[in-house]
């Protein structure tokens, strides 16, 4: 009789108009396009690291980076990870104060890594480094590093307009906790890309 009863559960919850894991449409929505997004990013990675290893000489970072600057800028986007998690907290406890504050703690920490990505940029281009050259000798280079972080921050661009949306509709009481945590499932996606980002075009 119990077994008769879970088979007719199991049936109902995968036979239509439920979700089998209580996932609702927004979450699973989210979670699909970060998979996805994910995969593109790794298509990218991958394709710089065979770039890199195919080339017989790689230009030293230590000479084409400011690290102690890097190290800042990735600091800063981490701890806007920190920021985040509080937000999501807040709203769930019902705090919708606390949450607004830290939403823009977060979008704060989001400007101010993207000006710091500005300002590298703009080092590099005076530099001589472009798409197509750049005076480290290896074409490749300016290539996928314009393109990688571009595609980044232009991530970090939206999540800082995705933040601002959510704090003003957190503030007026339209956005639920729930869109706040979606929110923060996209900014710790876009923190944890810029780790592997950091990891391999500024360490290795």
């Amino acid at each position: 009789m119990d077994e008769a009863v879970k088979l007719e559960t199991t049936g109902s919850a995968w036979g239509g108009g439920a979700s089998p894991f209580a996932v609702n449409w927004n979450k699973l929505m989210m979670w699909l396009f970060i998979v996805t997004d994910a995969l593109l990013f790794v298509g990218f990675l991958a394709s710089y690291g065979f770039a890199r290893l195919a080339s017989p000489s790689w230009p030293d970072r230590a000479h084409v980076f400011h690290l102690e600057f890097i190290a800042a800028m990735t600091f800063v986007l981490i701890s806007s990870s920190a920021t985040m998690a509080t937000a999501v907290g807040a709203a769930q406890r019902g705090n919708r104060k606390t949450a607004v504050r830290f939403l823009l703690l977060t979008m704060l920490g989001g400007l101010a890594f993207l000006s710091m990505q500005v300002y590298e940029w703009t080092n590099l281009i005076r530099a001589g480094a472009s798409l197509h050259a750049n005076p480290w000798g290896v074409a490749q280079f300016g290539s996928y590093f314009f393109m990688i972080t571009g595609f980044h921050g232009t991530h970090v661009f939206l999540g800082v307009l995705i933040l601002l949306i959510t704090a003003i509709r957190t503030m007026t009481g339209r956005s639920t906790a729930e869109g706040v945590e979606l929110t923060g499932l996209y900014w710790h996606f876009v923190d944890l890309v810029w780790v592997f980002i950091f990891t391999l075009f500024y360490l290795f």
